[in-house]
């Protein structure tokens, strides 16, 4: 099977040949962002990570700190599922949740998407760890990964993905989270993250899974 890293870069490789111009776009506000260092406010090592109360597509509200008491927590914030990449990534941690249940963890996707019918019935929604909504963005930020989307991004969403954000997160039609991942220990401290601007990119399952392993 591919890694993730395989899956994305060709895809990101499919993208170019499909549409270059876009591309390059997507290059130039990636690099724009990285040399604002957009992300270096993320929850880093050793810091405490913050309590957060979300609810679920049924709409319970879920607890990180609730979750703490099983042990430690795997929490990764995606754009949606709408996303391409969130996908790829969700559905590679999906292959790979036994192996992080066995290690005593529990696995959290966060979106900000709202948490209705539509939730319920997507891909995502049917997989097999804790999907919440982060409607205001709030817990985005609180784990600095909340992202005010550039208009060059926002209008492809708008023209060519038929994208309205607006109606999908609840009127935060221009913040979408930093794709990142955190392993939070039973303390509620992050032993481990991944946090990249560059939403092409995302961690590996077998690097979460490693850090994972360092932690018994």
């Amino acid at each position: 099977m591919k890694t993730l890293r395989e899956q994305t870069d060709a895809k990101i490789a499919a993208g170019r040949k499909a549409k270059p111009s876009f591309m390059a776009g997507v290059d130039e506000v990636i690099s724009k962002a990285k040399a604002f260092e957009e992300g270096a406010d993320a929850l880093k090592v050793g810091e405490k990570a913050p309590d957060f109360n979300l609810p679920n597509a049924k709409g319970d509200t879920i607890s990180l700190y609730n979750l703490l008491n099983n042990g430690p927590v795997v929490l990764t914030f995606y754009r949606g599922s709408w996303c391409p990449y969130c996908n790829l990534q969700l559905r590679a941690l999906q292959a790979k949740l036994n192996e992080i249940e066995d290690l005593g963890a529990t696995l959290v996707a966060v979106s900000p998407e709202v948490p209705d019918g539509s939730l319920t019935e997507n891909e995502i929604s049917n997989m097999e760890f804790t999907v919440l909504s982060d409607q205001d963005a709030k817990t985005a930020k609180n784990y600095g990964v909340a992202w005010e989307v550039p208009e060059f991004l926002m209008e492809h969403m708008r023209v060519d993905r038929n994208l309205d954000l607006k109606k999908i997160n609840n009127g935060n039609s221009n913040v979408l989270p930093i794709p990142g991942t955190f392993i939070i220990n039973k303390h509620g401290i992050v032993t481990w993250n991944y946090v990249n601007v560059d939403y092409r990119t995302r961690s590996e399952p077998d690097e979460i899974i490693e850090a994972l392993k360092a932690l018994k």
